[in-house]
C-alpha cells in the first residue's frame, strides 16, 4: 500500500508539474488581469488547456495515492514537482539549466528522501471529528483571505507571485485533506455515502480556489518565485494537517537529527534552484 502510495504520488507530482510549466507558458501571453476574465483569456491558449489536463490527470495520481497512504507522506512528495517543473520548462521555453542547477535538483531529491526515510510518516484514518475540522478550516481559509488582500495589484511581481503561490499552497493542502477524508468514505461506504459528505463538495470548492489561486500567481510574476512556496508549503501545511486531522505520527528522538539534516538540503537545493534560474520561465516562445 505505502508503495502504491509513493508511486501515485510521483506520477501526480509529474503531472501537476507539467500543468504548471504549460500554464506558465499560457500566463506570459496574456495581459495583466485576474479572476475570470483572466481565465477567459487563458482558455483560448492551447498550451493552458494542456496545462490542465496535466492538473486534471495530477488530482487523479493524488487521490490514489491518498487511499493508499498517509496525507503526511503523500503531500511531501508533491516537493518533487518542483525540479520536474523544470525539467518541462527547460525544454518547453528553449531556455537550459546550469551544472549548479543540476546540483540543486540532486539536493532536492536526495534531502525530501531523507527527511521521509528518517520520519516514515504513517496513519491509516480517514476521518476527522467536525471539533477537529472546523479550527483547520478557519485557519486555512482566514490565511487564504489574507493572502489574497496582501498580494493586491501593485505590489512587487516577485511578492505577489511567492505570496499568491503560498496562498494556493494552502489551498492544496486542504484540498488533499478533504479529498482524503471523501475517498475514504468512498471506499468503505460507497458511491452514494460519497455523495452525501460535506467533504465531497468541500474539496471540489477549495480545489477550484487552489487553481484560480495558482493561475493569478502564475500570471504575477515568474515560476522562480511561485512554484518554490507553492511546493514547500504545501508539503509543510500537509504534514501538519495530517497530524491535527488524522492521528498521523513521524518518528522523532534522534530520528529529528537526519530530519533536519534532510529539510535544510531541501530548503538549499530549492533556494539554490530560484537563484540559479531566476529567469527560467520569464521567456516564452
Amino acid at each position: 500500500m505505502i508503495g502504491l502510495a509513493v508511486l501515485f504520488a510521483l506520477l501526480g507530482a509529474a503531472s501537476n508539474a507539467m500543468g504548471t510549466a504549460f500554464q506558465r507558458k499560457a500566463a506570459s501571453r496574456v495581459a495583466e488581469g485576474g479572476g475570470l476574465r483572466l481565465i477567459l483569456r487563458l482558455a483560448r491558449q492551447p498550451a493552458w488547456l494542456i496545462g490542465i489536463a496535466g492538473l486534471i490527470g495530477a488530482a487523479v495520481f493524488q487521490a490514489l495515492a491518498l487511499v493508499n497512504g498517509p496525507l503526511s507522506l503523500v503531500q511531501p512528495l508533491f516537493i518533487l514537482e518542483l525540479p520536474f517543473a523544470l525539467m518541462i520548462a527547460i525544454p518547453l521555453l528553449h531556455r537550459r539549466l546550469p551544472r549548479a542547477g543540476w546540483w540543486a535538483v540532486a539536493g532536492v531529491v536526495a534531502g525530501l528522501g531523507l527527511v521521509l526515510g528518517s520520519a516514515a510518516p504513517s496513519g491509516a484514518r480517514s476521518d476527522a471529528s467536525m471539533a477537529r475540522w472546523i479550527p483547520v478550516l478557519i485557519v486555512c481559509l482566514g490565511a487564504v483571505a489574507v493572502a489574497v488582500v496582501v498580494a493586491r495589484p501593485g505590489r512587487p511581481p516577485l511578492f505577489r507571485a511567492a505570496v499568491l503561490g503560498s496562498a494556493s499552497a494552502v489551498s492544496n493542502a486542504l484540498t488533499a485533506a478533504l479529498l482524503k477524508s471523501a475517498m475514504g468514505t468512498l471506499t468503505g461506504d460507497g458511491f452514494v455515502a460519497f455523495l452525501g459528505v460535506w467533504q465531497t463538495y468541500g474539496f471540489a470548492v477549495t480545489g477550484v480556489g487552489a487553481v484560480l489561486l495558482l493561475e493569478n500567481a502564475l500570471q504575477a510574476g515568474p515560476l522562480a518565485a511561485s512554484q518554490p512556496a507553492l511546493t514547500i508549503g504545501d508539503a509543510t501545511v500537509s504534514l501538519l494537517l495530517g497530524v491535527i486531522l488524522f492521528d498521523e505520527t513521524i518518528r522523532t528522538g534522534w530520528w529529528l537529527l537526519p530530519e533536519l539534516i534532510g529539510a535544510g538540503t531541501v530548503l538549499w537545493g530549492v533556494l539554490r534552484l530560484t537563484r540559479v534560474v531566476p529567469h527560467i520561465a520569464d521567456i516564452a516562445h
